[in-house]
């Protein structure tokens, strides 16, 4: 085949030593089951491939490290482009908006500066000046974060029934450090064993919110069994303790109890904006920064193409110049239906499809030709009336002089493609296999291939796998919960599985986050016990949290090799088994079986530990051996060789039957939590909770369940989620997918307008 790129001999993870020639031109989709080998093909060999030749482009210091990056198990790559991906692992800032995301933001405030009106006595900034982030923009106030953090007396001491020896000012820090503060008030004479709220007021203020830092002689009191001598202490007020370690503390914990006892309020000084005085007040045509922010996309692209007209010829140039940079952000994010998002929406807030978008828009927006652009799951929480703006997308790219390959399940995208490339035949050890590869069409005559199988069955009746299942109640919602102010009264019936529905944008997700979930955690309204959210939020922030550990079968795994007579000769207790503990874990890589190289302007990438070749462990640790196994060894097992490696062992079982359940049989104990998709990370925690006995009356709240899934995957999710309902829980999940959809034994589809403030549920 010409003009493709040919990978031979590829063999990383469960790939067979497969050949391949992708086509350079048009759209290639690679799909299988899960854990076929598709990521393994697509984003571990040739990404990481393109990632490594383009560092031997660039700086000797990254040439340097080059050859600490493992090369994919490939014979050859030939033909492969520079790469771009787009995966759904999506760690943002918490700061990340959508105009941030897709250099909106940055196109405004350069118009703002350039072109704005400046009111009189303000000098013309630069465009810095127009962002909160930078010391130029930020109100004086509140350093750009738009509020401001104080406390008070309630906050600080909230049972002042207490004396300060009994802990009344629980803001104060634990151990040694806030018995070293009392003791320093018990030395300046204040009584610490006189209930807080007894004390004169000005002692109170004093003790919690004074600047004074005195230094006193501290004589501790002592026991029988503690010496310790007199010493200069520093007392430190409350207030001064819980601002000093919110704004400097590297410890989440620490910080979050800090965070727990401060009072946030929006800042008066520029009214929560984080902008300085200065920047809120020059505007283009009528409109502040703060306002063009505000705007839905489609609000600011009419704004922008209106504010061209002047009869400066040299200034009008340069008006369409700026303006028709952000309106070439803005278009790829209308195309695919974001029209109603604003630029300072934050990511975080958004559903999976609308982030998914955003990403890809961003794509296009970047206008670079000659690339090769790999996608993870595009399809992935789109509604089917969306998806042919995502191939128009993609007809963009193609039209730029892009290459695109995307992993992707969706039967609809599949047929749009211009060649398929089918890995399997099914997944882990049964897969890694090339078994099609070709025009869309020719699949559904190989007759191993479940692909074809899949696009050969014909759709689901529309009751296909509904229950006759009566609901055992009903909970109502109203008017007051949320979303919006007039959101019509519902009723979700419980004991079933409810079904929401609706194009990507008009309120699914913030139905189930702001209405729903609220109103079924009051106990005063249902006899709902708990309400679990199962999202796609990250499950682990570090390379030490991996699958086995979250779902807890890693406790039993190190109690088993704990258990053995080289274990006890070595004095090694259950923790030396643990990557978290310092007595079993490689010194090198604390644990986690590799480093991070920081490559400068480039992302940082992760090689391999040289000192423990990523086992993780000691090697005095690694001399314990169950059936000739280390515990770095199981930890390399898929849950499928899992399940009979440990068939005798209950405890086990429990909890890696409920990850073959949900279709994860493919992942391996040891996969960092770190690298695993939304829709993993999502059957993951739904895993968990099928491990666990019914606690009574549970509501799970599921946001699009099918993500990542195959068509021949879905049918386990459909168990599982019926397996729950069976065993007398609630199920509301907001879906797209057909045969999930079917299961439901009530409906709600939402028809308002992607972005309406108010939510409208069709009859």
């Amino acid at each position: 085949m010409t003009d493709s790129i040919r990978v031979r001999g590829a063999r990383e993870h469960n790939l067979r030593d497969i050949d391949v020639d992708i086509p350079r031109v048009g759209l290639v989709v690679v799909t299988g089951v899960s854990g076929s080998g598709k990521s393994s093909l697509v984003f571990d060999t040739l990404f990481t491939e393109g990632q490594r030749r383009l560092l031997h482009t660039i700086s000797p210091y990254a040439r340097r490290v080059i050859d600490q990056l493992a090369r994919p198990r490939v014979r050859s790559i030939t033909g492969l482009p520079p790469v771009v991906a787009v995966s759904q692992r999506h760690n943002v800032s918490g700061r990340a908006t959508v105009g941030t995301t897709t250099t909106v933001s940055d196109g405004l405030r350069l118009l703002v500066s350039r072109l704005g009106d400046y009111p009189p006595g303000i000098e013309p900034m630069e465009a810095e000046a127009f962002s909160a982030a930078t010391h130029a923009g930020a109100c004086a106030g509140c350093e750009g974060t738009g509020r401001r953090y104080d406390v008070s007396e309630r906050s600080l001491v909230p049972d002042p029934t207490r004396s300060i020896r009994e802990g009344a000012i629980s803001a104060w820090p634990g151990a040694w450090h806030g018995k070293n503060l009392r003791d320093i008030l018990d030395a300046l004479g204040i009584d610490i064993d006189t209930p807080f709220s007894e004390l004169d007021e000005e002692t109170r203020r004093w003790i919690l919110f004074t600047d004074e830092q005195p230094v006193v002689t501290v004589h501790p009191e002592r026991d029988a069994t503690t010496v310790q001598g007199s010493y200069q202490g520093t007392y430190m007020s409350a207030r001064r303790y819980v601002l000093h370690t919110f704004a400097t503390t590297k410890s989440a914990a620490l910080r979050g109890k800090a965070e727990r006892h401060l009072e946030i309020t929006r800042c008066p000084g520029c009214g929560g904006t984080g902008l300085s005085a200065s920047a809120r007040a020059v505007t283009f045509a009528g409109h502040t920064i703060i306002d063009l922010e505000a705007m839905p996309l489609a609000d600011l692209d009419q704004v922008l193409a209106a504010g061209t007209s002047t009869d400066d010829v040299a200034r009008n140039t340069v008006d369409r110049e700026i303006i028709g940079d952000i309106r070439a952000s803005v278009t790829p994010l209308l195309d695919l239906g974001l029209g109603y998002l604003a630029p300072r929406r934050g990511v975080r807030t958004l559903s999976a499809g609308e982030f998914g978008r955003v990403r890809l828009a961003r794509q296009v927006t970047d206008g670079l030709s000659g690339l090769l652009y790999i996608f993870d799951e595009p399809s992935a929480a789109l509604h089917p009336d969306d998806l042919p703006n995502l191939l128009s997308l993609f007809d963009r790219l193609r039209a730029m002089g892009g290459s695109v390959v995307a992993v992707d399940h969706n039967p609809t995208i599949m047929r749009a493609a211009d060649w398929l490339v089918d890995l399997g035949p099914k997944a882990g050890v049964d897969g890694g296999h090339l078994v099609y590869s070709g025009p869309p069409g020719g699949v559904i005559d190989v007759a191993e291939s479940l692909t074809g199988a899949a696009l050969r069955t014909a759709v689901q009746s529309k009751d296909a796998g509904k229950t006759d299942r009566q609901p055992r109640g009903h909970l109502c919602l109203t008017a007051t919960d949320g979303v919006a102010s007039r959101l019509p009264p519902t009723r979700i019936p419980l004991g079933v599985v409810t079904a929401i529905t609706g194009r990507s944008g008009t309120g699914k997700t913030r139905f189930l986050v702001d209405a729903l979930i609220p109103a079924a955690s009051d106990s005063t309204r249902t006899s709902v016990h708990r309400v679990i959210e199962l999202d796609q939020r990250p499950i682990g922030r570090t390379p030490r949290s991996v699958v086995a550990t979250y779902v807890g079968i890693f406790d039993e795994i190190r109690r088993v090799y704990a258990a053995t007579d080289t274990a006890r000769a070595h004095g090694f207790g259950v923790g030396a088994f643990s990557f978290n503990v310092a007595q079993g874990r490689c010194p090198g890589c604390g644990g986690e079986g590799s480093r991070e190289l920081d490559l400068h302007f480039l992302p940082s990438v992760r090689v391999e530990c040289d000192e423990c070749d990523g086992a993780r462990y000691r090697p005095e640790v690694l001399e314990v051996t169950v059936d000739g196994r280390t515990v770095a060894d199981v930890l390399t097992l898929s849950v499928g060789d899992a399940v009979e490696v440990f068939a005798d062992n209950a405890t086990l079982r429990r909890g890696l039957d409920a990850l073959l359940t949900v279709g994860l049989g493919y992942l391996t104990l040891g996969h960092s939590a770190m690298e695993l998709s939304g829709g993993e990370a999502q059957r993951v925690r739904l895993a968990n909770e099928l491990q666990r006995p019914s606690r009574g009356s549970t509501m799970y709240v599921l946001d699009t369940p099918s993500t990542g899934l195959h068509p021949c995957d879905i049918d386990r999710i459909r168990m599982a989620l019926q397996g729950l309902v069976a065993r007398g829980d609630t199920v509301v999940i907001a879906e797209h997918d057909p045969q999930l959809i079917a299961i439901a034994e009530h409906r709600l589809d939402i028809v308002s307008a992607p972005g309406a403030s108010v939510v409208e549920f069709a009859d």
